[in-house]
Protein backbone atom coordinates (compact mmCIF):
# COMPACT_ATOMS: atom_id res chain seq x y z
CA UNK A 1 0.00 0.00 0.00
CA UNK A 2 1.20 3.34 -0.98
CA UNK A 3 0.26 7.02 1.23
CA UNK A 4 -1.52 9.80 -0.73
CA UNK A 5 2.42 11.15 -0.54
CA UNK A 6 4.01 8.15 -1.62
CA UNK A 7 1.08 8.11 -4.57
CA UNK A 8 1.95 12.15 -5.05
CA UNK A 9 5.52 11.84 -5.58
CA UNK A 10 5.41 8.44 -7.76
CA UNK A 11 2.97 9.66 -10.40
CA UNK A 12 3.94 13.42 -10.20
CA UNK A 13 0.08 14.53 -9.89
CA UNK A 14 -0.38 16.46 -7.17
CA UNK A 15 -1.88 15.39 -3.37
CA UNK A 16 -4.89 18.16 -3.96
CA UNK A 17 -5.16 16.20 -7.27
CA UNK A 18 -5.99 13.13 -5.85
CA UNK A 19 -8.02 13.87 -2.98
CA UNK A 20 -9.98 16.00 -5.30
CA UNK A 21 -10.25 12.74 -7.61
CA UNK A 22 -11.36 10.50 -4.27
CA UNK A 23 -14.25 13.61 -3.61
CA UNK A 24 -15.94 13.29 -6.90
CA UNK A 25 -15.71 9.57 -7.34
CA UNK A 26 -12.95 9.04 -9.84
CA UNK A 27 -10.57 8.01 -7.92
CA UNK A 28 -11.22 6.28 -4.50
CA UNK A 29 -8.25 5.14 -2.23
CA UNK A 30 -8.24 1.05 -1.99
CA UNK A 31 -8.69 1.61 1.47
CA UNK A 32 -8.29 4.44 4.61
CA UNK A 33 -6.61 3.56 7.60
CA UNK A 34 -8.32 3.95 11.34
CA UNK A 35 -6.99 8.05 10.89
CA UNK A 36 -8.61 8.52 7.91
CA UNK A 37 -5.84 8.53 5.67
CA UNK A 38 -5.68 7.26 2.17
CA UNK A 39 -3.89 4.53 0.70
CA UNK A 40 -3.65 3.13 -2.77
CA UNK A 41 -2.80 -0.10 -4.20
CA UNK A 42 -1.27 -1.59 -7.65
CA UNK A 43 -4.96 -1.64 -9.00
CA UNK A 44 -5.77 1.97 -7.91
CA UNK A 45 -2.40 3.10 -9.65
CA UNK A 46 -3.69 1.69 -13.04
CA UNK A 47 -6.35 3.25 -12.55
CA UNK A 48 -5.10 6.43 -12.35
CA UNK A 49 -2.47 5.51 -15.39
CA UNK A 50 -5.45 5.47 -17.52
CA UNK A 51 -7.17 8.54 -15.91
CA UNK A 52 -4.12 10.40 -17.03
CA UNK A 53 -4.50 8.98 -20.59
CA UNK A 54 -7.64 10.37 -21.04
CA UNK A 55 -6.82 13.49 -19.38
CA UNK A 56 -3.83 13.81 -21.94
CA UNK A 57 -6.58 13.25 -24.48
CA UNK A 58 -8.30 16.28 -22.86
CA UNK A 59 -11.21 14.46 -21.51
CA UNK A 60 -13.68 16.14 -18.98
CA UNK A 61 -13.32 14.10 -15.81
CA UNK A 62 -17.31 13.34 -15.51
CA UNK A 63 -16.16 11.91 -19.15
CA UNK A 64 -13.58 9.98 -17.90
CA UNK A 65 -15.23 8.65 -14.45
CA UNK A 66 -17.95 7.33 -17.30
CA UNK A 67 -15.72 5.25 -19.59
CA UNK A 68 -13.48 3.65 -17.30
CA UNK A 69 -16.32 2.53 -14.83
CA UNK A 70 -17.79 0.85 -18.51
CA UNK A 71 -18.33 -2.64 -18.34
CA UNK A 72 -16.80 -3.10 -21.87
CA UNK A 73 -13.94 -0.87 -21.07
CA UNK A 74 -11.01 -1.72 -23.40
CA UNK A 75 -7.70 -1.42 -21.16
CA UNK A 76 -5.45 -2.97 -24.04
CA UNK A 77 -7.04 -0.53 -26.42
CA UNK A 78 -6.55 2.85 -23.90
CA UNK A 79 -2.51 2.08 -23.71
CA UNK A 80 -2.13 1.63 -27.82
CA UNK A 81 -3.59 4.76 -27.90
CA UNK A 82 -1.14 6.32 -25.12
CA UNK A 83 1.79 4.56 -26.82
CA UNK A 84 1.01 5.85 -30.38
CA UNK A 85 0.72 9.53 -29.09
CA UNK A 86 3.92 9.27 -27.16
CA UNK A 87 5.51 7.95 -29.96
CA UNK A 88 4.54 10.99 -32.04
CA UNK A 89 5.13 13.57 -29.25
CA UNK A 90 8.88 12.23 -29.14
CA UNK A 91 9.29 12.28 -32.82
CA UNK A 92 7.80 16.07 -32.47
CA UNK A 93 10.40 16.53 -30.05
CA UNK A 94 13.64 14.70 -31.61
CA UNK A 95 12.65 17.01 -34.73
CA UNK A 96 12.93 19.99 -32.54
CA UNK A 97 16.11 18.88 -31.06
CA UNK A 98 17.50 18.53 -34.80
CA UNK A 99 16.01 21.80 -35.62
CA UNK A 100 17.74 23.15 -33.07
CA UNK A 101 21.42 21.26 -33.49
CA UNK A 102 21.04 23.01 -37.06
CA UNK A 103 20.81 26.32 -36.32
CA UNK A 104 23.52 26.28 -34.40
CA UNK A 105 25.97 24.91 -36.62
CA UNK A 106 24.49 26.69 -39.89
CA UNK A 107 22.54 29.96 -38.31
CA UNK A 108 19.03 30.54 -39.30
CA UNK A 109 19.80 32.35 -42.40
CA UNK A 110 20.54 28.60 -43.70
CA UNK A 111 18.23 26.70 -42.05
CA UNK A 112 14.09 28.04 -42.73
CA UNK A 113 12.35 24.88 -42.24
CA UNK A 114 9.36 25.04 -40.12
CA UNK A 115 7.76 21.59 -40.37
CA UNK A 116 9.60 20.66 -37.06
CA UNK A 117 7.14 22.64 -35.31
CA UNK A 118 3.71 21.19 -37.52
CA UNK A 119 1.86 19.42 -34.52
CA UNK A 120 -1.09 18.45 -36.65
CA UNK A 121 -0.41 14.86 -36.58
CA UNK A 122 -0.57 14.58 -33.50
CA UNK A 123 -3.57 16.69 -32.40
CA UNK A 124 -5.48 14.87 -35.57
CA UNK A 125 -4.62 11.24 -33.49
CA UNK A 126 -5.10 12.81 -29.83
CA UNK A 127 -8.95 13.95 -31.90
CA UNK A 128 -9.56 10.40 -33.35
CA UNK A 129 -8.89 8.95 -30.34
CA UNK A 130 -11.18 10.92 -28.24
CA UNK A 131 -13.78 10.40 -31.06
CA UNK A 132 -13.18 6.44 -30.44
CA UNK A 133 -14.37 6.45 -26.93
CA UNK A 134 -17.45 7.84 -27.95
CA UNK A 135 -18.58 12.02 -27.93
CA UNK A 136 -19.64 13.17 -25.60
CA UNK A 137 -22.66 16.72 -25.45
CA UNK A 138 -19.02 18.51 -24.55
CA UNK A 139 -17.21 16.93 -27.59
CA UNK A 140 -20.54 17.30 -29.74
CA UNK A 141 -21.01 20.90 -28.83
CA UNK A 142 -17.32 22.11 -29.70
CA UNK A 143 -17.87 20.20 -32.72
CA UNK A 144 -21.00 22.04 -33.77
CA UNK A 145 -19.81 25.26 -32.99
CA UNK A 146 -15.89 25.15 -34.51
CA UNK A 147 -17.76 23.58 -37.65
CA UNK A 148 -16.43 26.08 -40.89
CA UNK A 149 -13.92 28.25 -38.31
CA UNK A 150 -10.87 28.36 -39.98
CA UNK A 151 -7.11 28.76 -38.83
CA UNK A 152 -7.05 32.50 -38.25
CA UNK A 153 -10.60 32.26 -36.44
CA UNK A 154 -9.62 29.79 -34.26
CA UNK A 155 -5.92 31.70 -33.15
CA UNK A 156 -8.19 34.96 -32.19
CA UNK A 157 -10.72 33.17 -30.02
CA UNK A 158 -7.28 31.62 -28.58
CA UNK A 159 -6.12 34.63 -28.21
CA UNK A 160 -9.15 36.38 -26.62
CA UNK A 161 -8.76 33.35 -23.41
CA UNK A 162 -5.24 33.90 -23.13
CA UNK A 163 -6.67 37.85 -22.92
CA UNK A 164 -8.75 36.99 -19.86
CA UNK A 165 -5.54 35.23 -18.38
CA UNK A 166 -3.50 38.19 -18.66
CA UNK A 167 -6.35 39.74 -16.70
CA UNK A 168 -5.49 37.49 -14.12
CA UNK A 169 -2.31 37.75 -14.23
CA UNK A 170 -2.96 41.77 -14.10
CA UNK A 171 -4.68 41.24 -10.41
CA UNK A 172 -2.62 37.96 -8.86
CA UNK A 173 -1.34 39.66 -6.21
CA UNK A 174 -5.18 40.32 -4.66
CA UNK A 175 -7.09 37.92 -2.78
CA UNK A 176 -8.51 35.41 -5.67
CA UNK A 177 -11.60 35.22 -4.11
CA UNK A 178 -12.24 39.12 -4.34
CA UNK A 179 -14.58 40.66 -6.66
CA UNK A 180 -12.42 41.69 -9.76
CA UNK A 181 -10.75 38.00 -9.78
CA UNK A 182 -14.47 36.22 -8.90
CA UNK A 183 -15.86 38.25 -11.66
CA UNK A 184 -12.86 37.68 -14.31
CA UNK A 185 -13.58 33.77 -14.01
CA UNK A 186 -16.91 34.06 -14.40
CA UNK A 187 -15.84 35.84 -17.75
CA UNK A 188 -13.79 32.81 -18.63
CA UNK A 189 -16.43 30.29 -17.70
CA UNK A 190 -19.05 32.16 -20.03
CA UNK A 191 -16.08 32.87 -22.60
CA UNK A 192 -15.69 29.12 -22.65
CA UNK A 193 -19.42 28.13 -22.80
CA UNK A 194 -20.19 30.84 -25.91
CA UNK A 195 -16.86 29.65 -27.91
CA UNK A 196 -16.05 25.95 -27.05
CA UNK A 197 -19.02 23.94 -25.07
CA UNK A 198 -20.90 24.68 -22.32
CA UNK A 199 -18.75 25.19 -18.88
CA UNK A 200 -20.70 24.25 -15.48
CA UNK A 201 -18.89 24.25 -12.68
CA UNK A 202 -17.60 20.90 -12.52
CA UNK A 203 -15.88 20.87 -15.66
CA UNK A 204 -14.51 25.03 -14.66
CA UNK A 205 -13.12 23.18 -11.85
CA UNK A 206 -10.90 20.61 -13.68
CA UNK A 207 -9.85 23.15 -15.99
CA UNK A 208 -8.75 24.68 -13.04
CA UNK A 209 -6.51 21.91 -11.92
CA UNK A 210 -4.74 21.36 -15.47
CA UNK A 211 -4.03 25.57 -15.71
CA UNK A 212 -2.07 25.12 -12.25
CA UNK A 213 -0.64 21.39 -13.00
CA UNK A 214 2.44 21.96 -14.08
CA UNK A 215 2.33 21.14 -17.64
CA UNK A 216 2.41 23.01 -21.04
CA UNK A 217 -1.09 24.47 -19.91
CA UNK A 218 1.06 26.45 -16.53
CA UNK A 219 4.10 27.30 -18.92
CA UNK A 220 2.23 28.84 -21.41
CA UNK A 221 -0.39 30.64 -19.01
CA UNK A 222 2.28 32.09 -16.91
CA UNK A 223 4.46 33.16 -20.15
CA UNK A 224 1.73 35.34 -21.71
CA UNK A 225 0.40 36.60 -18.71
CA UNK A 226 3.08 36.67 -15.51
CA UNK A 227 4.59 34.08 -13.10
CA UNK A 228 1.79 32.60 -10.74
CA UNK A 229 -0.85 33.38 -13.06
CA UNK A 230 -1.77 30.21 -13.74
CA UNK A 231 -1.74 29.24 -10.17
CA UNK A 232 -3.43 31.99 -9.01
CA UNK A 233 -6.13 31.35 -11.72
CA UNK A 234 -6.69 27.86 -9.89
CA UNK A 235 -7.08 29.49 -6.48
CA UNK A 236 -9.91 32.25 -8.09
CA UNK A 237 -11.83 29.43 -9.77
CA UNK A 238 -11.86 27.10 -7.05
CA UNK A 239 -13.30 29.96 -4.71
CA UNK A 240 -15.75 30.52 -7.38
CA UNK A 241 -16.82 27.11 -7.09
CA UNK A 242 -17.47 26.55 -3.88
CA UNK A 243 -19.58 29.19 -3.65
Amino acid sequence: MRTVHEMSKLTGVSIRTLQYYDKIGLLHPAEYTESGYRLYDDTTLEKLQQILLFRELEFPLKDIKQIINRPDFDKGKALEQQITLLTLKKEHIENLIDLARGLKAMGVKHLMDFEPFDTSKIDEYAAKAKASWGQTPEYKEYEEKSKGRTASEHAAINKQMMDIFAEFGAVRKEDPSGDVPQALVRKLQDFITEHLYTCSDEILYSLGLMYAGGGDFTVNIDKYAGEGTAEFAYRAIQAYCKK
